[in-house]
Protein backbone atom coordinates (compact mmCIF):
# COMPACT_ATOMS: atom_id res chain seq x y z
CA UNK A 1 0.00 0.00 0.00
CA UNK A 2 1.35 3.40 -0.98
CA UNK A 3 1.61 6.20 1.55
CA UNK A 4 2.63 9.80 0.94
CA UNK A 5 3.01 11.93 4.07
CA UNK A 6 4.01 15.61 4.24
CA UNK A 7 5.33 17.57 7.18
CA UNK A 8 6.85 20.95 7.90
CA UNK A 9 4.15 23.51 7.19
CA UNK A 10 3.28 26.37 9.50
CA UNK A 11 3.11 30.11 9.99
CA UNK A 12 6.06 32.27 9.00
CA UNK A 13 6.64 35.97 8.56
CA UNK A 14 7.33 37.46 5.12
CA UNK A 15 10.96 36.95 4.22
CA UNK A 16 11.21 33.87 6.38
CA UNK A 17 11.95 30.25 5.50
CA UNK A 18 10.30 26.87 5.86
CA UNK A 19 11.30 23.38 4.84
CA UNK A 20 8.68 20.87 3.78
CA UNK A 21 9.34 17.14 3.80
CA UNK A 22 7.45 14.33 2.10
CA UNK A 23 8.04 10.65 2.75
CA UNK A 24 6.65 8.14 0.28
CA UNK A 25 6.50 4.39 0.80
CA UNK A 26 5.05 1.25 -0.71
CA UNK A 27 6.42 1.51 -4.24
CA UNK A 28 9.31 2.67 -6.37
CA UNK A 29 8.95 6.30 -7.38
CA UNK A 30 10.14 8.24 -10.37
CA UNK A 31 9.11 11.87 -10.39
CA UNK A 32 8.24 13.48 -7.08
CA UNK A 33 7.09 17.02 -6.54
CA UNK A 34 5.03 19.66 -4.84
CA UNK A 35 1.79 21.34 -5.85
CA UNK A 36 0.03 24.12 -3.99
CA UNK A 37 -3.49 25.44 -3.90
CA UNK A 38 -4.63 28.75 -2.45
CA UNK A 39 -8.29 29.48 -1.65
CA UNK A 40 -10.25 30.19 -4.82
CA UNK A 41 -7.33 29.29 -7.07
CA UNK A 42 -6.41 26.27 -9.15
CA UNK A 43 -3.82 23.83 -7.92
CA UNK A 44 -0.44 24.60 -9.49
CA UNK A 45 2.79 22.68 -9.81
CA UNK A 46 5.47 24.37 -7.71
CA UNK A 47 8.45 22.10 -8.34
CA UNK A 48 9.28 18.56 -9.35
CA UNK A 49 12.39 16.40 -9.35
CA UNK A 50 13.26 13.25 -11.22
CA UNK A 51 14.95 10.22 -9.72
CA UNK A 52 18.27 11.47 -11.13
CA UNK A 53 17.85 14.99 -9.77
CA UNK A 54 16.53 16.94 -12.74
CA UNK A 55 14.34 19.77 -11.50
CA UNK A 56 11.62 22.12 -12.73
CA UNK A 57 10.10 25.12 -10.97
CA UNK A 58 7.18 27.44 -11.57
CA UNK A 59 8.54 30.88 -12.46
CA UNK A 60 7.17 32.54 -9.32
CA UNK A 61 9.43 30.49 -7.01
CA UNK A 62 12.63 30.31 -9.04
CA UNK A 63 15.59 31.52 -7.00
CA UNK A 64 13.66 31.20 -3.73
CA UNK A 65 12.61 27.55 -3.49
CA UNK A 66 14.80 24.47 -3.83
CA UNK A 67 13.54 20.93 -4.29
CA UNK A 68 15.73 17.96 -3.41
CA UNK A 69 15.32 14.29 -2.66
CA UNK A 70 16.89 11.40 -0.83
CA UNK A 71 16.24 8.32 -2.96
CA UNK A 72 17.33 5.93 -0.23
CA UNK A 73 14.56 7.30 1.98
CA UNK A 74 12.01 7.98 -0.80
CA UNK A 75 11.81 11.48 0.62
CA UNK A 76 11.50 14.79 -1.17
CA UNK A 77 12.13 18.20 0.38
CA UNK A 78 11.11 21.73 -0.49
CA UNK A 79 13.28 24.45 0.99
CA UNK A 80 11.36 27.72 0.79
CA UNK A 81 13.24 30.96 1.37
CA UNK A 82 12.23 34.62 1.06
CA UNK A 83 8.62 33.65 1.54
CA UNK A 84 5.91 36.06 0.45
CA UNK A 85 2.25 36.34 1.41
CA UNK A 86 1.43 35.09 -2.08
CA UNK A 87 3.05 31.77 -1.19
CA UNK A 88 0.29 31.10 1.32
CA UNK A 89 -1.34 27.85 0.24
CA UNK A 90 -1.92 24.25 1.10
CA UNK A 91 1.11 22.40 -0.24
CA UNK A 92 0.62 18.87 -1.55
CA UNK A 93 3.30 16.30 -2.22
CA UNK A 94 2.87 14.16 -5.31
CA UNK A 95 4.70 10.99 -6.26
CA UNK A 96 4.61 9.08 -9.53
CA UNK A 97 5.39 5.38 -9.50
CA UNK A 98 7.36 3.80 -12.32
CA UNK A 99 4.01 2.61 -13.71
CA UNK A 100 2.83 6.25 -13.82
CA UNK A 101 0.39 5.82 -10.96
CA UNK A 102 -0.04 9.10 -9.09
CA UNK A 103 -0.28 9.43 -5.33
CA UNK A 104 -0.99 12.57 -3.33
CA UNK A 105 -0.27 13.51 0.23
CA UNK A 106 -2.91 14.98 2.50
CA UNK A 107 -1.53 18.51 2.27
CA UNK A 108 0.20 20.84 4.69
CA UNK A 109 -0.73 24.47 5.29
CA UNK A 110 1.83 27.20 4.73
CA UNK A 111 0.82 30.68 5.88
CA UNK A 112 3.04 33.70 5.27
CA UNK A 113 1.84 36.63 7.32
CA UNK A 114 3.09 39.29 9.70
Amino acid sequence: QVHVVESGGGLVQPGGSLRLSCAASGSVFGLMGWFRQAPGKQRELVARISSIGLTNYVDSVKGRFTISRDNAKNTVYLQMNSLKPGDTSVYYCIAWTLRNEIYWGQGTQVTVSS
